[in-house]
């Protein structure tokens, strides 16, 4: 292909971002569904943020295996197959009659099919650019804020003017109907389609195999980061809409704050992404972490709904910045070759925060009746998101020798 014409590593950016917009749309939709569920089912908040933390731990586990898988047989089939699970998973949510059944099909199908898409995807992304790869990764990663900037008031406004069933059966014919025809776009690299990586081929290193990842201290440096970082901001996203609530506001202007979170995100995983370009991707992380444990205990002041919107915009740059700094340190470290895999085994220990985040805010509001001690949990847990990110080395330049530890 000629590189006059559109590189088509940006049609594989648009086509991931859309996939994850619809896929991580649906598994934040939960919160909206929070009230709604516990309300007509009889169900306690923490019961159905239980569903979340099996959600997220599913999401987890379906990374790594669908990022392995992909290292293998490429991403198309992967997202093909993880968009037809996700329709299945959210339809039967919307049958469900019993809370042992929305976590076979909300907690873990659709936690596992979402799994297909974002790790996979993003390191697929890393392989069609070597220049401007920040811009590329966090267009990719905007598709999350997109999704819950568009999802949440769609499942609000279905759930407003039907029901709650309604809303997820609709959102789960949405899945198939985009997710499926989209993915066939995909292309795993661009020798694929005849052409080079927009900068020219990667940097010569160390070719690491999934194991020596695993064993390698930067994986854990840059996995315990990661889960820091979004133990500390799921509570407060999945949360939102009902201490929202709590506080006054409206149903529909309270699932709006949470979709103005997901569309600041947007501009702040953009801009992360190019700040990251021009001057790295770690100080980029840690002043991006510490702009999100400032923002969240002011939530406990919130009372106005100007105010909601204003900590939503400031929360989704940062939470939204960051996001995708962690799969170009991952790329940085360990290269092209295992990059479904370890960036797979990163996200998976990411997920175990978003979950235990969600569920201990349920919990929390269960046995004092307040969100106080979730939004005090969190801001610790982020200031510590910071100073694990300060641990960071620089990876090496050169490749290393078999005899020299994987530590680099």
């Amino acid at each position: 292909m000629s590189q006059r014409r559109l590189f088509y590593g940006w049609i594989v950016v648009g086509a991931s971002a859309l996939i994850i917009c619809i896929g991580m749309g649906a598994l934040f939709s939960l919160g909206v569904f929070l009230k709604p569920m516990a309300e007509s089912m009889g169900w306690s908040r923490g019961a159905i943020s239980s569903v979340a933390l099996l959600n997220w731990i599913a999401m987890g586990l379906g990374s790594f295996f669908w990022g392995a898988v992909s290292d293998r047989i490429g991403t198309r089939g992967v997202a093909l197959a993880g968009g037809l699970l996700l329709g299945l998973g959210l339809v039967l949510s919307s049958q469900v009659r019993a809370l042992w059944q929305l976590y076979v099909t909300f907690g873990f199908m659709v936690g596992f099919a979402v799994g297909a898409f974002y790790a996979p995807l993003t390191s697929t992304a890393t392989k069609w650019f070597t220049a401007r790869r920040g811009l590329a990764v966090a267009l990719v990663s905007s598709g999350i804020g997109v999704g819950i900037f568009a999802i949440a008031p769609l499942a609000r406004a279905l759930t407003s003017l039907w029901d709650w069933r309604i809303a997820l059966l609709v959102i789960g014919d949405l899945a198939w109907l985009v997710i499926v025809p989209v993915a066939l776009v995909l292309r795993e690299q661009p020798g694929d389609m005849g052409t080079a990586a927009m900068g020219g081929a990667a940097r010569a290193g160390r070719e690491y195999s999934a194991r020596q990842v695993v064993g390698a201290p930067q994986f854990w440096a840059i996995a315990l980061t990661h889960f820091a970082c979004c133990a500390a901001h799921s509570g407060p996203i999945f949360h939102m809409v009902t201490h929202a609530t709590d506080q006054g506001i409206g149903g529909m202007a309270a699932a709006t704050a949470l979709g103005v979170s997901g569309l600041s995100s947007i501009a702040g995983r953009i801009g992360g992404g190019l700040l990251a370009d021009r001057f790295g991707a770690k100080p980029t992380l840690v002043v991006g972490l510490a702009l999100q444990a400032a923002a969240i205990p002011v939530y406990l002041a919130a009372r106005e709904v100007g105010l909601f919107y204003a900590l939503a915009l400031v929360f989704g740059l940062s939470y939204g910045g960051v996001m995708p700094l962690y799969a170009l340190v991952t790329r940085e470290y360990f290269g092209e070759k295992v990059m479904g895999a370890a960036y797979g085994g990163v996200f998976l220990i990411s997920t175990l925060g978003m979950g235990i985040g969600s569920y201990a805010g349920g919990v929390l509001y269960d046995r004092l009746g307040s969100y106080a001690w979730l939004y005090g949990g969190s801001f610790a847990i982020g200031v510590l998101a910071v100073a694990l990110a300060l641990t960071f080395r620089p990876p090496r330049s050169v490749p290393a020798l078999d005899a020299v530890a994987t530590a680099g």
